[in-house]
């Protein structure tokens, strides 16, 4: 019989595969390990815009500046007020709608399209059409002057510091939903149909069967969908910059907002490059707890 045993990469096939992977390689170290390693360097100096300038180093000066910067403080909280308004509106909204379009019905498809439609809208468009919206005189104040008489007080959505920062994430569910909504559709029809009429049998009927049968099948989804939500909502900067640039009083300013604050409008390129840091390493650690949690079924 002929051995079974794959043989061992010959350096032609290793050579071939590296050749295929190198531009992928030459791209990522350009855009992203050479950048990072650079942002990594310059957070131990004190540089401003001016690249031609030599670095002078100061070694943890700018760490020490972040650990006593009480700003930093309150847009970790603005951020972190962001996450918990976004992720679990983001993950049980999106659930529910892929357990509503998850059926056999004349048309689904197309309310399935109409659900994703919002993703494939550019954010820019996006944030302006809403900004729009929540204007004094935008629609939605008309509407409600409309309805409620001229003695109604057109509501500031962005303008005052308690509404500015729910409307921003209004904008962030819209444009996620949908997306999201897809990630559990495929795990609902991944679901064999076998089980929900093994879990009636049991008298597993109506919401019952997904509370037995959905939630738990769909644990790594969830995970998955939580953890990517939740990256993308500590990164928010388009929807922050586009409607209010962090007012008012600060009440939107994230900390990828910050980041930028500092070295565009600041100047201060080396502490810019410090919290940058810190933003990263918050990412990485979501992103471990992903890996950790949803590894499990193939979604790692």
């Amino acid at each position: 019989m002929p051995d079974a045993t794959p043989s061992s990469p010959t350096a032609s096939s290793t050579a071939t595969a590296w050749g295929f992977l190198a531009p992928a390689l030459v791209l990522l170290a350009v855009s992203v390990l050479i950048p990072g390693a650079m942002a990594l360097l310059i957070s131990f100096t004190r540089s401003g815009l001016d690249v031609s300038e030599p670095l002078h180093f100061i070694g943890l000066a700018n760490f020490q500046r972040l650990l006593a910067d009480p700003m930093l403080v309150k847009v970790m909280g603005t951020t972190f007020l962001y996450l918990v308004g976004v992720v679990p509106p983001i993950v049980l909204g999106a659930l529910a709608l892929a357990v509503l379009v998850n059926r056999q019905l004349p048309g689904i498809h197309w309310f399935r399209g109409a659900f994703y439609t919002p993703v494939l809208v550019s954010l820019v468009v996006a944030a302006i059409a809403f900004r729009w919206l929540y204007a004094e005189n935008g629609l939605i104040n008309g509407w409600l002057t409309a309805l409620l008489g001229e003695r109604f007080s057109p509501i500031g959505f962005l303008t005052s510091p308690a509404l500015a920062l729910p409307a921003v994430m209004l904008v962030t569910l819209w444009k996620g939903l949908g997306y999201y909504m897809v990630i559990f559709l495929a795990g609902l029809q991944g679901i064999a149909p076998d089980l929900y009429e093994a879990a009636a049998l049991d008298g597993s009927e109506g919401w019952r069967r997904h509370l037995d049968i959905t939630l738990p099948l769909l644990r790594p989804y969830i995970t998955l969908v939580a953890v990517i939500s939740a990256i993308g909502a500590t990164k928010v900067f388009e929807e922050v910059y586009l409607m209010t640039q962090g007012g008012p009083a600060d009440s939107t300013r994230t900390i990828v907002y910050y980041v930028y604050d500092q070295a565009f409008s600041e100047l201060e390129i080396s502490y810019a490059c410090t919290v940058g840091l810190a933003l990263f390493l918050i990412v990485l650690l979501l992103s471990l707890i992903r890996y950790a949690f949803a590894g499990d079924r193939g979604l790692s």
